[in-house]
């Protein structure tokens, strides 16, 4: 199997401790490696090293590189700007088919956690098995709570089966639902919950981004040749041609509204693995032991931490400073050289606009610096 790993976010639901800089796929949550590192190592029993290529910015490449110091530079895409999943599947699939036109990839996100990564293994062989017959296969995971900040896939009947698995026929992708919604999904129980992995071979999902997405599939047309005369490595020629056709590529188109949501005979396998986005610091609590109240403390020895009367709160600090709270609950608190963070859990979605004021003010901060030093 091939892989492609998307490592091109921002992270900004994770601020200040991800931050555009340093994204969260580059940190360690939990840890030891990064969350890039712990992809990479959960597939390489599927895809090694020299089938795996990282779709990132060109400012992330050299951390992606430094990172994962066995990995060909040639494997390494740097896309000049963002311009959605669907380009970014796609410019992997190209180099890929450039190498095996007959390949089977799978496509991942580089900042994913997955608690049992031997049932994920499982599951991504039964979509390769899938995949080989021509089919556009996606992993769900089956929805342990009511969850309004992820899309869902409803589904029908088992077609295929492996081990304790089944494989479904996509019925319908469905855009984040309101609480009712989600709670409705839950108790019909033929709903996951999109997890954004997908398995396909490399000419089956060319052809469906040709019939759905031309502008998209005319661009890459132009890279495969490039990328066939360098063997599916990305060389200054091929990184050439990506910077003069990417361009022309003037909307943002996600994977699933550009194909996975027009295209017939989807497969979906509902897996539960312990599956988790870390799209907030709510979720991202989850991953740490908490203690008997149900706080969750994160980078302070219990010096650094007092508190009385505080329950179901996160603490997470890489300043090491003390840290105390009084009478409160279900907070989230994260305390960086960056900044100081304090919300509500349930209100923890809202940290991506304070990540985007925050960076409206570096910038305003630089232009005032550059001004200063202009004036002088």
């Amino acid at each position: 199997m091939y892989a492609s790993i998307l490592a091109g976010g921002s992270g900004t639901r994770l601020w200040p401790l991800s931050t555009r800089a340093h994204p969260k796929q580059f940190l360690r949550l939990p840890g030891p490696r990064t969350m890039m590192q712990e992809t990479v190592a959960r597939v390489a029993p599927l895809a090694p090293l020299e089938n795996l290529y990282v779709v990132t910015f060109a400012a992330y490449a050299d951390e992606v590189a430094r990172q994962l110091p066995g990995l060909d530079r040639g494997q390494i895409v740097a896309e000049p700007e963002g311009r959605g999943t669907a380009a970014s599947i796609g410019l992997a699939a190209t180099l890929i088919a450039a190498r095996d036109p007959n390949a089977i990839m799978a496509s991942f996100h580089a900042d994913h956690a997955i608690a049992d990564a031997e049932g994920f293994r499982e599951a991504l062989r039964f979509a390769e098995e899938l995949a080989a017959q021509g089919h556009l296969v996606t992993l769900g995971v089956s929805p342990t709570y009511p969850e309004t900040g992820y899309g869902y896939i409803r589904y029908g009947p088992s077609l295929a089966h492996r081990g304790g698995l089944g494989a479904h026929i996509v019925e319908q992708f469905v855009e984040k639902p309101r609480r009712q919604a989600a709670e409705e999904y839950l108790r019909e129980g033929c709903y996951v919950w999109n997890s954004g992995i997908f398995v396909w071979r490399v000419d089956r999902i060319l052809e469906e981004l040709r019939r759905y997405t031309p502008v998209i599939a005319d661009a890459l047309d132009e890279i495969r040749a490039a990328a066939a005369r360098a063997g599916g490595r990305v060389t200054p020629e091929v990184d050439a041609v990506i910077h003069a056709v990417w361009p022309r590529l003037r909307e943002n188109i996600t994977i699933d509204v550009g194909v996975m949501e027009r295209a017939s005979g989807i497969m979906v396998i509902p897996i539960a693995v312990g599956w988790n986005d870390i799209g907030s610091w709510a979720q991202a609590a989850t991953l740490y032991p908490a203690d008997a109240y149900g706080n969750v403390v994160v980078g302070l020895d219990a010096g650094n931490f007092l508190q009385t009367q505080t329950r179901e709160t996160l603490v997470y600090s890489t300043t090491g400073r003390l840290i105390a709270t009084a009478g409160v609950e279900d907070l989230v608190i994260v305390d960086t050289p960056d900044g100081l963070l304090i919300c509500p859990r349930e209100q923890a979605q809202l940290v991506k606009e304070l990540a985007e004021l925050a960076q409206r003010r570096a910038e305003r901060l630089r232009q005032m610096e550059t001004r200063e030093e202009g004036g002088e």
